[in-house]
């Protein structure tokens, strides 16, 4: 399976630099993805997606990671009599489930912060919709709290990660996806920088889903939650009967 991976992505990328070598007919930035199907099956521990492309000429090439959006709440614990409670709460919405990037070089010497502001990119460029309760005004607290705890579980990681090059025109990097990856369709977007200024950019999907016997007990649990609910109590209460039964003593 790798070797055949190998064989694609090498193919895919002679074909790229044959096609870069016409300025004519040119396109300035081709990629493509060793595998647009990530399927979270029972044993799923993790995977990495191998990006792979070339450039017309010299450049850098930036990447960003973006999951499907969802609303979070998020909630600011306090202290009183000696026990933490959740006091208040903002609800964030435009959040996505998954965001990582990947820079040729560091990310402060291809261009400036206005750049990738306009483009959104990084993590602190993301234009996140908060609604607070209560009186507070600051929504930063919030926003540094969800990135802090994004980052926490794997699902934020706002350190590019490497794009090597394998020549001055042919470069990959590994998209890496934890085993607590979200499913829905991913978007990937490259953009090829010079001078500071966006070159060109291309996107792709990616699609991460369950499959086998954990997909059909997700659908089921979605379709029917009542009916799943009834039955998880009911296996619940023979395996503790088991137990009691199994470990009674004499």
């Amino acid at each position: 399976m790798r070797l055949r991976m190998t064989i694609i992505m090498v193919a895919t990328l002679l074909f790229a630099a044959m096609s870069v070598s016409k300025p004519a007919r040119a396109d300035p930035l081709v990629v493509d993805l060793s595998n647009h199907l990530v399927a979270i099956s029972t044993g799923f521990t993790g995977t990495d997606v191998l990006l792979f492309g070339a450039i017309e000429n010299k450049g850098d090439v930036v990447i960003t990671v973006r999951g499907p959006e969802r609303d979070v709440v998020v909630r600011r614990k306090e202290r009183k009599a000696g026990i933490w409670i959740n006091t208040k709460s903002a609800y964030v919405r435009n959040v996505p489930a998954y965001y990582a990037t990947a820079a040729s070089r560091p990310i402060e010497l291809i261009a400036n912060d206005r750049l990738f502001a306009s483009y959104h990119i990084g993590l602190h460029n993301q234009r996140f919709v908060t609604t607070m309760d209560g009186d507070d005004t600051d929504d930063s607290l919030y926003r540094d709290a969800l990135l802090r705890n994004m980052e926490y579980v794997g699902l934020f990681n706002d350190k590019p990660a490497k794009i090597s090059f394998l020549s001055n025109q042919l470069f990959r990097t590994d998209i890496h996806f934890p085993a607590n990856t979200p499913t829905g369709t991913y978007l990937i977007d490259v953009y090829l920088i010079r001078d500071g200024r966006i070159a060109s950019i291309k996107s792709t999907p990616l699609v991460v889903s369950k499959t086998g016997i954990s997909a059909e007990i997700y659908d089921f649990a979605h379709r029917y939650s009542a009916l799943y609910g009834i039955i998880a109590v009911i296996i619940a209460g023979i395996a503790g009967w088991i137990a009691s039964v199994l470990f009674r003593k004499n």
